[in-house]
């Protein structure tokens, strides 16, 4: 069993940053690859990135390519999602998952098999 808790969310103004974290417990994260989702009011939950076991390699949605950074920290159990010029339309719960051995892809939620309870992050124009 691997429980994920993030961390990090708030309200926060158009162009401003947060820093979403997840700490991992139960289990290390460090033999899997990781992402992070957000779902907002009334939207089906989407892909925004993910991140290989050893970091190397990082992928993301269209939406937030060039403000947003994934990273991980397996010394720590921690995977971190970096979120500069935000957006309103940025507004979202947003959940870190583990994705599944045997998994062949990235961006769909049927990918990953355990998730944290999310953190709301809102942005304000």
């Amino acid at each position: 069993q691997v429980q994920l808790v993030e961390s990090g969310g708030g309200l926060v103004q158009a162009g401003g940053s947060l820093r979403l974290s997840c700490v991992a417990s139960g289990r290390t994260i460090s033999s899997r690859s990781m992402g992070w989702f957000r779902q907002a009011p009334g939207k089906e939950r989407e892909f925004v990135a993910a991140i290989s076991l050893s970091g190397g390699s990082t992928y993301y949605a269209d939406s937030v390519k060039g403000r947003f950074t994934i990273s991980r920290d397996n010394a720590k159990n921690t995977l971190y999602l970096q979120m500069n010029s935000l957006k309103p339309e940025d507004t979202a719960v947003y959940y870190c998952a583990r994705r599944r051995l045997s998994s062949g892809t990235y961006q769909y939620s049927a990918d990953y098999d355990y998730w944290g309870q999310g953190t709301q992050v809102t942005v304000s124009s």
